[in-house]
């Protein structure tokens, strides 16, 4: 029974799993209508895998028209999953992406303010000259001024430096796969791998469910066949009447030439004749 279990198990954590993000995606498409979208969701997982089994078992019983309704209606209702599931992995990378690109702003920002400021140091420099005795007190003011704010804005990008190498790392698996399959100079290469990911994930994902719970159904018919099948033969079989190994009453009437002794020519035991 282990290939029938194993199968169904397998096939309900899948279902399991694809309704989780099926439904939480979905609740994310309709932001407004949270609770209401989970409950629904949910029960359509459910009737889903309700309607498999039942239509599985009951196909060559059920009418013309049940049969195409709850198949067109399974397959809608697998692609309402798969696309639950691409809602919820696209918005968790879309989230991935706003933190990196938030915090390429903020340092792409802070490294203009860098800039203008290395650019009024050098003037100032420039200004004072090469004698430091014809510095002024305000240049030289201003001078540590923006030194003073040029080691502020070190201090304030280097910790946005190491969280975009952070941020950076965590999507490195998807940039090598983006970059083996699209062209680097396109800026959404990234983006197209990860939709090309998403797609595989969501093709072996709920049909995986489906077929595994049919097969575990039709394992467990054809282990019930197997067992019904002997007591089948051992009924018939008791049935049959035996043939007798002894020998007839009409061979003890038969000479060894196979010839039949007529009956008046047989000798009863008191001598006289039948």
């Amino acid at each position: 029974m282990t290939q029938v279990y194993l199968p169904f198990l397998t096939a309900i954590a899948l279902s399991a799993i694809a309704a989780f993000y099926s439904v939480i995606g979905l609740a994310q498409i309709f932001p407004g209508s949270f609770w209401p979208i989970v409950i629904m969701g949910t029960v359509l997982e459910i009737a889903k895998l309700v309607t498999v089994s039942w239509l599985y078992n009951n196909w060559s019983v059920t009418v013309r028209a049940m049969r195409y309704y709850f198949s067109i209606a399974v397959v809608l209702l697998m692609l309402i999953t798969s696309m639950g599931i691409f809602g919820y992995l696209s918005k968790a990378h879309l989230d991935s992406n706003v933190s990196l690109n938030a915090n390429s702003v903020q340092i792409k920002t802070i490294e203009s303010q860098e800039r203008i400021a290395q650019e009024r140091l050098s003037y100032l420099l420039k200004k004072a000259g090469e004698d430091p005795e014809k510095i002024s007190r305000r240049t030289d003011q201003a001078i540590q001024e923006t030194q003073a704010e040029l080691r502020r804005l070190t201090e304030q990008k280097l910790p946005l430096l190491r969280e975009e190498n952070a941020l950076a790392a965590e999507i490195g698996p998807i940039k090598y796969i983006a970059e083996m399959l699209y062209d680097e100079e396109d800026p959404s290469f990234i983006d197209k791998a990860v939709r090309a990911v998403i797609i595989v994930i969501i093709v072996v994902f709920d049909p995986l469910a489906i077929l595994l719970l049919i097969a575990s159904q039709q394992t467990y018919r054809n282990i019930k066949r197997e067992k019904i099948e002997p007591e089948i033969k051992k009924a018939k079989k008791k049935k049959t009447l035996d043939t007798p190994n002894g020998p007839s009453l009409e061979s003890f009437f038969v000479d060894k030439n196979t010839e039949v002794i007529p009956k008046d020519k047989i000798t009863r035991l008191d001598g006289g004749s039948f």
